[in-house]
Formats: structure tokens, sequence, C-alpha cells
């Protein structure tokens, strides 16, 4: 990992600088990212995109807080996490990180508010408080009634609403959306799309969505598209 300071001004959320990652293969060194600069402001909306194999999944483990550089610096509001110990980045990961997956990532046995409320659970915020702050992020993704209903008993728009409110639950400095329409239909990827353009017009919440569909993309108002290991395009969305 190189040293030295690295700063970031105020409203930047998100800063890479010299950015590099690389695997080993039975001895062979496979590189993922090669020297990746980027600055996000807060309460951007970008859209990270490319083919299988271009870099992006690994950028995205590594914004958060999953996988470490080989090189170069991450800093998320002005703290160099690539230099943090393991213990550090799972509380960045739980507090200052909001994470939507494909797969949605709901508990299968428990209740929708207590699949938001678990974050807060590691938080170590009282019960009451937890559940009040559950109710009120399903309510505001349309979900209100919905809130003893467990995965199995909602739609695949529903439980993204679902991990949508729990991402949000800490008030994270971003959100990470990993293919976040992935295994929905084309009107029920929309849908989801629209609440998170809402989010980031409405209450300024930074989304870096990860997508390989143009469509999808185009919802950013920034597209970065990487290829090899690279940004090969970093345009303003449409």
């Amino acid at each position: 990992m190189s040293q030295g300071t690295v700063q970031s001004s105020n409203d930047t959320v998100v800063k890479v600088v010299g950015l590099k990652k690389t695997y080993f293969l039975d001895h062979i060194a496979v590189p993922a990212l090669k020297e990746v600069n980027m600055e996000i402001p807060k309460g951007s909306f970008v859209s990270i995109t490319g083919a299988s194999g271009s870099g992006k999944t690994t950028f995205m483990n590594i914004l958060g807080c999953l996988d470490k550089p080989t090189e170069g610096h991450y800093l998320l509001e002005g703290t160099d996490v690539s230099l943090l110990s393991p213990d550090m980045l799972a509380g960045i990961r739980n507090g200052r990180i909001g994470f939507i997956f494909q797969n949605f990532n709901l508990l299968a046995r428990t209740s929708a508010m207590e699949n938001v409320e678990l974050p807060l659970v590691y938080a170590g915020v009282p019960r009451h408080e937890r559940q009040q702050k559950a109710l009120e992020l399903l309510e505001m993704m349309g979900l209100k009634g919905f809130d003893m209903h467990y995965p199995q008993q909602l739609s695949g728009g529903q439980q993204q609403r679902v991990a949508i409110a729990r991402a949000l639950v800490n008030a994270p400095s971003i959100i990470l959306a990993d293919e976040p329409t992935g295994n929905l239909d084309t009107k029920t990827s929309y849908e989801i799309m629209n609440v998170l353009k809402r989010l980031n017009e409405e209450m300024g919440v930074t989304i870096i969505l990860v997508t390989h569909e143009h469509d999808i993309a185009a919802y950013g108002q920034r597209i970065i598209t990487f290829r090899d290991g690279l940004v090969v395009s970093d345009t303003v969305g449409p």
C-alpha cells in the first residue's frame, strides 16, 4: 500500500487516488484495477458501468470496504479507509455505507421491520428507537402495513424497497447499489430506480450504482465506464 497524505475537499464524499488492485492466481499477477483516480461530490448520483471483467465490481467492493486496494488511497469523507484495520472497516460498513444488492440479501425468517432494524442492532440503538425508525422508512418506501411481513410474503419490488429502507436506516454517507434491478422485471426495475432518483433529488442521498444495463445507468447524473481495469469514459448523464 502506498503511503503519504491525501486530502479531499469538504464537498467530496469519495476520492480515490492511484487505486490499483492485483490478484494472484498460481503466482500469476492479474490486475483488476489499474491507476484509477476519481472524485465524487456529496449528493451525486453516479452510475458505474462496464462489461464483465472490466473492474467495476472490484471497484465497488473497495468503495464498500469489502476489499482493500493493492496500491493507492480511498478517502470516504476525508478518512483514508484504505489504511484502516478490519474492525474499523466493519464499523464504517455498518455506519457510513448503505448497501443494496441484486438478491436483496434479506433474512428469510425475519420480518420486514426487523430486516430494516438490523444495522441499528449492530450499532447498539435501543429497541423502541430502532422500531420507530424502521417503521418510518418502510412507510416512506410505500410499505406501510407490511412491517410484519416476511420476505417470502413480498414481491421482488417490495423486497428491494425493504432493502433500500435498511440501507438508509443509519443515514449513511453513501448508498452503494450493486445491480439493484438485476432480479426484477422491467416495470419494477424502473419503479425502483425512480425511488433511488427521488432519494437523491429530494433528500440529497449520494448514490453510487453499478449496472451493466444502459437504460438503468442512464438514471445517473454521471456515467463512469470501466474497461480492463481503467476508467475509459466519465460523462454527464442524459
